[in-house]
């Protein structure tokens, strides 16, 4: 069974330094029926000008994943963490017991894009963690590059919940296939291009719920770079 979210359907936020495109509730946009999937809670695709940025703010008992498509985003936490993630990596941060952080576009001249990625940890009150991790873009063009998991499995991000986080990029007229063990769900964000997940096609932006699959089948429609949430 494939639930589609699709892109035109978000929700938005528009401060005119920020376009954010919220495929789940989030801020002042709040829809009963999107309030996640399974523990993945916040998927906001966000669009960023030059020198902006968001202050430092607070959150707490949550497992956050930045994931960059173009240009280069900085972070600075309380707990020591920071640094410049660019394409081809991915950021963590364990807000746990609390943590304050900033996050700004990098660059003065140009935007950035990225996904901002909240999972439910399996338990509260942890201590908070950073870290960061360069990943084989080259890898993600041939097969599914694994970026995050619970128990970080071959050098994967390593979050508290059970959940595996894919990334794969698909050419148009590819196929791949994911397989899914009985009993998962998967959640499909499609980051750029379009591509059709077992037959129903999906662009940019976009969003599928998929529960009861033995596994997921991708067709490239166009040049496609898809995340993939294997979760229980």
């Amino acid at each position: 069974m494939i639930q589609i979210r699709s892109a035109d359907d978000r929700g938005r936020t528009d401060w005119g330094w920020l376009d954010s495109r919220h495929t789940f509730s989030f801020g002042d946009y709040h829809d009963p029926s999107q309030m996640g999937f399974r523990t993945l809670r916040v998927i906001n695709d966000d669009r960023v000008k030059p020198g902006a940025g968001f202050g430092t703010h607070g959150h707490r008992d949550m497992e956050i994943l930045s994931y960059v498509l173009d240009g280069a985003l900085e972070h600075k936490d309380s707990s020591g963490g920071g640094g410049v993630i660019r394409p081809g990596e991915i950021q963590f941060m364990r807000a746990g017991t609390g943590v304050t952080h900033s996050e700004y576009n990098h660059s003065k001249a140009e935007p950035v894009h990225f996904l901002q990625i909240w999972i439910v940890p399996d338990a509260r009150g942890l201590a908070p963690a950073y870290g960061q991790l360069a990943f084989d873009l080259a890898a993600a063009r041939r097969s599914f590059v694994l970026l995050a998991s619970k128990d970080g499995r071959d050098g994967s991000v390593q979050v508290h919940q059970d959940v595996d986080l894919w990334v794969t990029r698909v050419g148009s007229g590819e196929r791949r296939e994911l397989p899914l063990r009985p009993g998962r769900h998967a959640w499909v964000h499609v980051a750029r291009g379009s591509a059709s997940v077992n037959g129903t096609v999906l662009h940019e932006g976009d969003g599928a719920a998929v529960s009861a699959e033995e596994k997921l089948t991708f067709l490239g429609e166009s040049e496609a770079e898809l995340l993939v949430f294997d979760l229980a």
